[in-house]
């Protein structure tokens, strides 16, 4: 198992590959995995990102330097992204698939329980195994998602997804997301680190990092089909989990009146609009990333102590 840190990250990480059910190489990066004590994080990303879009939260998380103490922290490629394995078959890239790849993750990286911090299609699948694996949730970073998603947004995503070629330069992949990524106002370094995020692979070279299929199985995506009501069924069924909802300050995809019934649904639950970004939050500037520890934090301190029992048995 190999250690690697990439030319836009500081930190190294562990370089892990597991099974899905149907057989492809799926890849994790496992930071700070001695650090074992309470829950770990658990990344998932969006759409069409990758496991490298938590560095900088990951990062934070394992050191310490979030301001709280360490954490083992995993982020995920799903299928047909980053390092894992294109999908032969592009109807496997569906929530329910993808779903199961993640209870395998877990499995495989021997985790029972942790926090989820989930961007956008992430937050969806984080929703889900609520009802998949309620017990592996001990708290969720919803990130730019809620159970109702404006249709704006996601024609503006469908607008792109699988549709251009892929930059060639990190210049020509700074273009493309300024062109396709909406509402941001951030400094010029931020959208370069994103954009290496985004194109970049482990061998320095820039391109897509995701299949294009994965455009075909987007263009089905129905929210207005029944998926909205299964969609605030899965997120009720959170309401004894503790829960941190992210907003974009000008997203297109999560409205300020969707966070309000999210809230009035699980009065508990924390919420924090990231100024200056749309859809969705990078989670890469410092004080994002300190709530984020935060509120795991207090989560955890929060948390039911285990029986005695299972406490002497380990």
């Amino acid at each position: 198992m190999a250690t690697r840190a990439e030319n836009h990250e500081a930190a190294p990480f562990a370089e892990r590959f597991f099974e899905s059910r149907d057989g492809l190489r799926l890849f994790m990066r496992d930071y700070g995995a001695a650090q074992t004590d309470g829950p770990p994080v658990v990344c998932l990303p969006g759409l069409t990102r990758n496991s490298a879009d938590f560095a900088p939260l990951a990062q934070a998380l394992s050191s310490g330097a979030a301001g709280e103490r360490r954490r083992r922290v995993l982020a995920l490629d799903y299928r047909g992204r980053g390092r894992s394995a294109f999908d032969p078959d592009w109807r496997n890239y569906s929530l329910p698939v993808e779903g199961d790849d993640i209870l395998r993750a877990l499995d495989f990286a021997g985790i029972e329980r942790a926090f989820f911090v989930g961007t956008s299609r992430g937050g969806m699948l984080a929703m889900l195994l609520g009802a998949l694996r309620p017990s592996c949730l001990a708290g969720v970073v919803l990130n730019d998602i809620g159970p109702v998603i404006e249709r704006r947004g996601l024609d503006r995503i469908r607008g792109y997804v699988g549709k251009y070629p892929p930059p060639t330069t990190l210049e020509e992949g700074v273009a493309y997301l300024k062109r396709t990524m909406s509402g941001f106002s951030v400094p010029e370094e931020s959208w370069r680190a994103y954009a290496a995020a985004t194109f970049v692979d482990e061998a320095g070279r820039v391109g897509a990092r995701y299949d294009p299929a994965i455009g075909k199985a987007f263009a089905e995506f129905a929210p207005d089909d029944g998926l909205t009501e299964k969609m605030w069924a899965l997120f009720d069924a959170l309401r004894d989990v503790p829960l941190m909802i992210l907003r974009g300050e000008t997203s297109d995809l999560l409205s300020p009146e969707t966070v309000r019934e999210m809230t009035r649904r699980h009065p508990g639950a924390q919420t924090l609009t990231v100024a200056g970004q749309g859809h969705a939050p990078f989670l890469a500037e410092a004080a994002t990333i300190g709530e984020i520890a935060r509120f795991i934090a207090q989560a955890e301190a929060a948390a039911p102590a285990p029986p005695a029992s299972a406490v002497s048995s380990q």
